[in-house]
Formats: structure tokens, C-alpha cells, sequence
């Protein structure tokens, strides 16, 4: 599977997005990514996945390894109305569905 993996990456040149809570953990997400012959793209820690939430310039997007850096940076936390909840939506923060 990894050839397959990385005779895609080098055809597709998709970058991946590691989120990972711990630091050491993230560095060696993104060496096994890059060993598996993709761009890897540190996009932050847990804190920071919000960037790559419904809404943002990068999800969905098919970007490249710069491009997907460019659209990480270009986020903003505030949520458009399509991507926030409504009176409708099942549970709450505090109490989830």
C-alpha cells in the first residue's frame, strides 16, 4: 500500500494536514507522510484545527503544499451563518446530541 500511496502523491501531489496534539508526535506524522511520498503540511496543534473546520479556505480546496499554507494562514475563527448552529441543530456544547 505504500507504493500505491506514494505513486499517487507523486501524480496528484496532494499535500496532507497533520493536526496532533504533541509536537514530537506531529514530527514524526509529517516524516512518515513525507517517507510515504506526499507534501506534508504542518497545520498546528488540536488548537488549531479550526482552520481546517467546514468554511474555511482550505477545506475542500485543492490546493498544493504552498497553497494549503497560504489558506491555513488566510483563516478566521468567525464561523459564516451556513457553517454555525441554529435553534434546530441537535444538542449544545454543553450538552452534545
Amino acid at each position: 500500500m505504500p507504493n500505491a500511496a506514494a505513486r499517487l502523491a507523486a501524480e496528484d501531489g496532494s499535500p496532507c494536514l497533520s493536526p496532533v496534539i504533541n509536537k514530537q508526535a506531529r514530527e514524526t506524522v509529517i516524516r512518515l507522510v513525507y517517507e510515504l511520498g506526499f507534501d506534508a503540511v504542518d497545520a498546528g496543534g488540536l488548537d488549531e484545527s479550526w482552520r481546517q473546520q467546514p468554511g474555511t479556505p482550505v477545506y475542500t480546496a485543492d490546493f498544493d503544499a504552498d497553497g494549503v499554507r497560504r489558506a491555513l494562514a488566510q483563516a478566521s475563527k468567525e464561523r459564516t451563518p451556513k457553517c454555525q448552529a441554529t435553534e434546530n441543530s441537535p444538542g449544545t456544547f454543553a450538552q452534545p446530541a
